[in-house]
């Protein structure tokens, strides 16, 4: 039996699984907290070193005795700025960082506009992005970013130190696709714009194929290419052709798989490519969890006690309506707007009511970034539920009503460390394809009859929405 690892490296800790190449099955895994990453706390910048005592870490006690093959997982849109000679110049800024707005606005404006940029590599930057990092050190640390000869991902970076610091270095078209100086249109880099963002053209890793090995380490381990979180945990989950996956973190990303890279000139939709040569188009909206618990704290409860009340009411919320625009609004466009509350009669004044208000609200916003990728003609026949707000009774029982589609819930899982292992089997393997891994104790739920039901509660939402936002109405 061959044995691949995955190690997904996170804001917080590092993650292993050690998985059967054949099957999937995890034999084993481990997880260490980042050195001097307190628990919970907002990490802008890190000695990318403590990654390395972080894997050292949770790879003690044999966790990788027999493993033939190493994939790693990485957040996105980092930064790592390496001089001439290869040490680092800064610690690494990591995506979470905001001072990079501003920047991110300068470098819009200077190519042109929004249409400029989802035409050039699909996504226009923001405070995230690795060019919007670029430009934010060009004009804050202009002798850190003189001396910046080449830039890497987190993931780089690990694949690179894990091979031995005289081996290439390399990424992958996953994460090349978030940066913004890589076209997952062409499947080419934009030196152009990484010298319009840092004042001069740095060296760039090389982007390997889906399959393609980095090479061996010292020990003789294989590793594979490594990508960014996002298309790891597609790998992990297994999507395919029709496949989505709705993501409720504090705010919501919703994704899908297709067969091309989308050009979105409003930049509403990022074009990503995946890590088995197909892309992964992305709207993201800002209001997700943080509604559930923002109502959940009105009533004088927490999340579990939110999803009880909701599961008490029934379907439209006696016509009470929430739209969850709390803190503006991503798609649709409202930076400036509020959350809105209609509907209020003696009967809906209740709890229960507002409870359940705060779900279908959530997931009708969520519903409207799926429909803008529809719009688009991706194809959507099945969801996964992923993220914290996932795991809450009265989402995974209203959810299917709302989108319309079946919905899988998978069983809690370190996902992006599954992919990675994935994708090392992949290369062990030398397959045209990954090899097929079940999702094992997931749950789908189906609407089944139950979908004229969420047409209702949806165009209930939405008239309120066009009453409220009268500028988000599509013909």
């Amino acid at each position: 039996m061959a044995i691949s690892a995955g190690l997904d490296c996170s804001t917080q800790n590092t993650k292993i699984v050690v998985c059967d190449s054949d099957t999937g099955e995890v034999l084993r895994e481990s997880r260490a907290p980042h050195p001097g990453v307190a628990a919970g706390t907002a990490v802008t910048e890190i000695d990318p070193q403590a990654w390395l005592r972080s894997l050292g870490t949770a790879a003690d006690g044999g966790m990788l005795e027999g493993v033939r093959a190493i994939g790693v997982s990485a957040q996105q849109q980092g930064l790592i700025g390496l001089d001439a000679g290869g040490v680092l110049v800064r610690p690494a800024l990591l995506r979470g960082d905001p001072r990079a707005a501003g920047a991110a606005a300068q470098l819009v404006s200077a190519l042109g506009g929004p249409a400029a940029w989802a035409e050039a590599v699909g996504s226009v930057p923001n405070a995230g992005s690795t060019v919007a990092k670029l430009h934010w050190l060009a004009e804050h640390e202009p002798q850190s970013a003189k001396r910046i000869a080449e830039v890497l991902l987190p993931h780089d970076w690990l694949v690179w130190q894990l091979l031995g610091e005289s081996a290439r270095r390399t990424t992958d078209r996953g994460d090349a696709s978030g940066t913004g100086y890589w076209s997952p249109q062409t499947g080419r880099y934009r030196p152009d714009l990484l010298a319009l963002a840092l004042g001069h053209e740095p060296g760039v890793p090389h982007v390997l194929g889906p399959a393609e090995a980095a090479g061996h380490s010292p020990e003789g381990l294989l590793i594979s290419a490594g990508t960014g979180s996002t298309m790891a945990t597609a790998l992990g989950l297994g999507l395919g052709a029709g496949d989505a996956v709705v993501s409720l973190g504090t705010s919501g990303t919703v994704y899908a798989v297709h067969d091309e890279a989308l050009i979105d000139g409003s930049g509403t939709v990022t074009s990503l490519a995946d890590a088995t040569g197909h892309h992964l188009p992305q709207v993201g909206t800002l209001n997700a969890a943080r509604v559930l618990r923002a109502t959940a704290e009105l009533l004088g409860t927490d999340a579990e006690g939110l999803s009880e009340l909701a599961l008490r009411s029934t379907p439209g919320s006696y016509g009470l309506v929430l739209l969850p625009y709390l803190d503006g609004e991503r798609t649709p466009r409202l930076p400036h707007a509020a959350g809105t509350l209609a509907g209020l009669r003696v009967e809906s004044m209740r709890p229960e009511h507002l409870a359940r208000a705060a779900v279908e609200g959530m997931l009708c916003g969520l519903a409207d970034a799926l429909d803008v990728l529809r719009e688009r003609n991706v194809a959507i026949r099945r969801i996964f539920l992923t993220g914290s707000g996932s795991r809450l009774a009265a989402v995974q029982s209203i959810a299917p009503l709302i989108f319309g589609v079946p919905v899988v819930i998978p069983a809690p899982g370190d996902y992006a460390a599954v992919g990675a292992a994935r994708q090392a089997a992949w290369a062990l393997a030398g397959t045209p394809a990954p090899p097929q891994w079940a999702l094992r104790d997931s749950v789908t739920v189906d609407p089944g009859e139950d979908v004229a039901v969420g047409e209702a509660i949806r165009q209930q939402y939405a008239a309120v929405r066009g009453q409220t936002h009268p500028e988000t109405v599509r013909d």
